[in-house]
């Protein structure tokens, strides 16, 4: 079960005004990278067939099988703030989070390998 803030709604109710794709929403999916091993992704898009499908007031947010996993008891929640605005993923699996935030190591080891670390207080970006 992963957890929507109202927050996290009405930001990509927003962002889905401009869209006209019936059933627009937005992925939220796990990828390879990062420097932590694994990195958050999202983007607008319609549902696939085998994804789970989280509705939180009229919006939709989609999960593909391989994520869901690593999204678990998540909460995802939208942030605008003076240094930082944006999604968010709190994500209480992870046993580590780069300082961004956008990528993870994950407390149970699953099908996809994480890339070497990069050492604490090295950005994101720099990580190749």
């Amino acid at each position: 079960m992963i957890r929507i803030t109202d927050s996290a709604a009405a930001q990509l109710r927003e962002l889905l005004k401009e869209k006209t794709e019936d059933g627009a929403g937005l992925r939220l999916m796990v990828e390879k990278g990062g420097c932590a091993g694994l990195q958050y992704a999202m983007k607008l898009g319609t549902r696939q067939p085998d994804d789970a499908v989280i509705e939180k007031n009229g919006v939709f947010f989609y999960v593909d099988p391989a994520s869901g996993h690593y999204l678990s008891g998540c909460e995802v929640d939208y942030v605008d703030t003076l240094s930082d605005s944006g999604f968010k993923i709190h994500n209480p699996n992870a046993v580590r989070s780069c300082g961004c935030g956008t990528s993870f190591e994950p407390a149970a080891a699953g099908p996809v390998q994480p890339a070497p670390p990069v050492p604490d207080g090295e950005s994101c970006s720099s990580a190749s």
